[in-house]
């Protein structure tokens, strides 16, 4: 070897950054940066979420009108759609754990659009049901969990901010999703209006590969702290040996269930405080502000909140918000429970997607947090019959809001009992 080459052969072993950019020189110009990736998946996230989520409620009428079906015949499909969900996060997670990130997201968005392509030639429930199963698999694989723990994967010293971001993006959806679907409705049917959805959700799939192409592992900064310790990485089974995972589950869990069944139920349960329908509808208006409203202020004055004591504040609003749902009549107060509803709503996300690296590290991010969300999901799929059910036992909704408010009491207390741990260092 010549002597030019053995010096920058000698300087490439004390510089390790200079060797790895000589063995991939191109690496750090074709990997797409931390904005790029956030601002990709957000708008991806706003468009699954407008059309695998909240586009259903605006199909029942037509499809009723359409078709002769009755409303519990096209919940049911939603509800399987809500089960499968629940049902595939675990595999989901333990895929994204495998790298496997990027076919995830894709996959998904490409599910969705077979999905919705099934839904508009549905002229039969087998058919509705069977598009509907594929559309739980894909809501499974793209809304807010898995782009979370790819996130949490390639930005460890950045993924709550990360995180944040997508959830106030997405916080937009049902903003966007009701009009737009109303619109393509009245102009083309909504037949072909779930045509178009599929083809928006087969441009969100290259969107997803295109974006996050390339490794997890990205050099850091310069001085920047590694953002765990090796060996402080929990796996499921260690998790679920001890009594923080399964407090943190039951709590999500009662969580979920609560609000699932306050959104099923809205209508009916503000008709039952004497609201006219305008009147309700001058009330949820403030949901989407305020649920922005608390992932702004979480973006800018909370990032470097203790996550625990953000949950802590999160799980006690809502009790306290559906207290004034069942006391109040008057504006100023279903208003005040509006925009509680809503903060706790929007800040909830971020606490789930969190707690999970926060408490158990961020190797097995996908299977722990899948595990424990599919267990939540599961629930979220059931409570609105069980709630029917309730509701005629009780005969009325006064006592079916004192009931969830008391969930909500009950999922505070688990939560606070939830510690971090022992095995866990004190976050930064």
């Amino acid at each position: 070897m010549s002597q030019l080459g053995q010096i920058a052969s000698d300087s490439a072993l004390q510089n390790p950054q200079a060797l790895q950019a000589r063995a991939c020189p191109d690496n750090r110009r074709i990997l797409p940066s931390y904005r790029t990736i956030i601002s990709a998946l957000s708008v991806g996230q706003i468009l699954v979420w407008a059309i695998l989520y909240y586009g259903f409620a605006s199909f029942v009428l037509p499809m009723q009108r359409d078709m002769g079906w009755s409303q519990p015949d096209i919940m049911g499909a939603f509800t399987l759609g809500l089960m499968v969900w629940g049902l595939a996060t675990y595999a989901v997670g333990a895929a994204i754990d495998r790298g496997r990130g990027r076919a995830v997201l894709t996959g998904g968005a490409l599910l969705g659009a077979v999905g919705c392509a099934l839904w508009s030639q549905a002229h039969s429930l087998p058919l509705l049901y069977a598009a509907w199963a594929v559309l739980g698999l894909a809501m499974a694989m793209t809304l807010y969990e898995p782009a979370f723990m790819e996130i949490t994967k390639r930005f460890p010293e950045r993924y709550r901010q990360g995180i944040t971001t997508l959830t106030l993006v997405g916080g937009f959806a049902s903003t966007l999703s009701f009009p737009a679907v109303a619109w393509l409705q009245a102009r083309l049917g909504w037949r072909p209006a779930l045509l178009v959805m599929a083809l928006t959700l087969l441009l969100v799939a290259p969107l997803h590969a295109w974006v996050l192409r390339g490794a997890w592992k990205r050099p850091r900064a310069a001085g920047a702290a590694p953002a765990e310790v090796t060996q402080d990485q929990a796996t499921l089974r260690e998790a679920m040996q001890g009594s923080t995972f399964w407090l943190l589950t039951a709590a999500f869990t009662f969580y979920i269930f609560a609000i699932s069944t306050i959104w099923s139920h809205l209508m009916p349960a503000f008709e039952s405080r004497g609201l006219t329908q305008t009147e309700a509808v001058a009330v949820m208006v403030w949901f989407g502000p305020a649920q922005v409203a608390g992932r702004f202020a979480f973006l800018w004055l909370g990032r470097a909140l203790n996550q625990r004591t953000l949950g802590l504040a999160v799980f006690a609003l809502f009790p306290v918000s559906l207290a004034l749902f069942a006391l109040g009549r008057e504006p100023a107060v279903l208003l005040a429970f509006a925009v509680l509803f809503g903060v706790a709503n929007g800040l909830i996300t971020i606490v789930r997607s969190n707690i999970v690296p926060d408490f158990y590290g961020r190797e097995h991010v996908g299977r722990i947090g899948g595990a424990m969300s599919g267990i939540a999901l599961c629930t979220r799929a059931a409570a609105p019959f069980l709630a029917a059910w309730v509701l005629v036992g009780l005969g009325g909704y006064t006592g079916l809001l004192w009931g969830l408010v008391g969930m909500g009491v009950v999922s505070f207390g688990l939560f606070a009992l939830a510690r971090r741990p022992a095995s866990r260092a004190s976050p930064r």
